[in-house]
């Protein structure tokens, strides 16, 4: 099935049931008024939504009304726990290769993890409000899994059972402020502003064999000023899959119901045509494009966002059909 939040003026907003095409919607009121409340119960109240959801696929939910991503809230408005990995290691890799570094070894056996802000999540088409442009704005397309309740301790098999739903991500960076933050060597916190997801979160069976133990085989795309810039496949080079990033959490502490990890940049490796190497796939951010340009060419062309700029993000089934709906936003100074 698939769920969002609409806006109704409150912290939370209001779930409803989204249709499979995304074209039509309805209250779930009903059964529970906001995700956290089925996250919570999901044994009890998720068949619930289920049965809603296919009344509404069926054309018989009674108060349906058509479905505007514009009106949604992130599917979980406010969560306990954001916590973003980086499992594409070839993203690593380039950054690390453009400034002439080596990647450690550990970082091929133990994910990389940041701790992110949960408390204020924006909308799908909300405005990206950046205070200054000289930040160095940038967006990352990644994929994000909500969880249920998952025992420290577990194994990522045992983690993998624990997803409950799943999400796209523009997980905003602040370019320019993360050398000075990194040097303190507390992590981000600053350069990490309000992250947004899709319109919709989706349940496992919505994505059919192309979710294959834990990883989404399909194609995200980003869609820059109008240009596409990023075709990238998020299965086949996701180093460490979604039941590892949680079991990583996993082993210190519990993860609670409502909880989001995020899969980090999808980056795709390049490939060498006449002996020079090329990203046919392109990227799911500008930090990337810039490593890229400065592995060919010795420094950056690409400059990062301005205020007026949009970003689209959004992954398609293997039926040419949206799956989340789009994250379509645009990136504006404060009123």
């Amino acid at each position: 099935m698939k769920l969002a939040t609409y806006k109704d003026g409150s912290r939370d907003g209001q779930l409803i049931v989204v249709s499979r095409d995304l074209a039509s919607a309805h209250y779930a009121t009903g059964i529970a008024s906001r995700l956290q409340q089925v996250l919570d119960d999901w044994g009890f109240l998720s068949p619930q939504l289920q049965d809603l959801y296919e009344t509404l696929n069926n054309g018989k939910a009674r108060h349906a009304f058509p479905f505007d991503p514009r009106q949604c809230m992130a599917p979980l408005p406010r969560a306990y726990q954001w916590a973003d990995g980086s499992a594409y290691l070839n993203h690593v890799e380039l950054v690390r290769k453009a400034r002439n570094a080596e990647v450690p070894e550990s970082f091929y056996a133990d994910p990389l993890m940041y701790q992110g802000g949960s408390d204020d999540f924006i909308g799908p088409c909300d405005d990206v409000v950046v205070p200054s442009e000289d930040f160095g704005i940038d967006f990352e397309a990644e994929i994000a899994v909500i969880t249920g309740d998952v025992p420290m301790g577990s194994t990522p098999a045992q983690a993998l059972e624990g997803i409950r739903l799943v999400m796209l991500v523009n997980d905003v960076s602040l370019r320019n402020l993360i050398p000075a933050e990194l040097a303190k060597g507390f992590g981000f916190f600053q350069s990490k502003p309000a992250t947004a997801f899709s319109p919709v979160a989706v349940t496992l069976d919505e994505l059919g064999d192309a979710w294959d133990k834990g990883r989404v085989n399909l194609t995200l795309q980003s869609t820059w000023n109008g240009r596409k810039v990023g075709l990238c496949e998020a299965g086949p080079e996701m180093t460490f899959h979604f039941g590892q990033l949680i079991a990583h959490i996993c082993k210190t502490r519990n993860v609670r119901a409502g909880s989001i990890v995020g899969s980090g940049t999808v980056s795709n490796k390049g490939v060498e045509v006449n002996g020079r190497m090329e990203w046919p796939r392109g990227y799911s951010c500008i930090a990337e494009k810039r490593c890229i340009e400065t592995i060919q060419d010795g420094k950056p062309a690409t400059a990062f966002m301005k205020y007026g700029d949009t970003i689209r993000i959004e992954m398609k089934g293997k039926d040419g059909q949206s799956l989340f709906g789009a994250i379509d936003q645009k990136i504006a100074a404060p009123v």
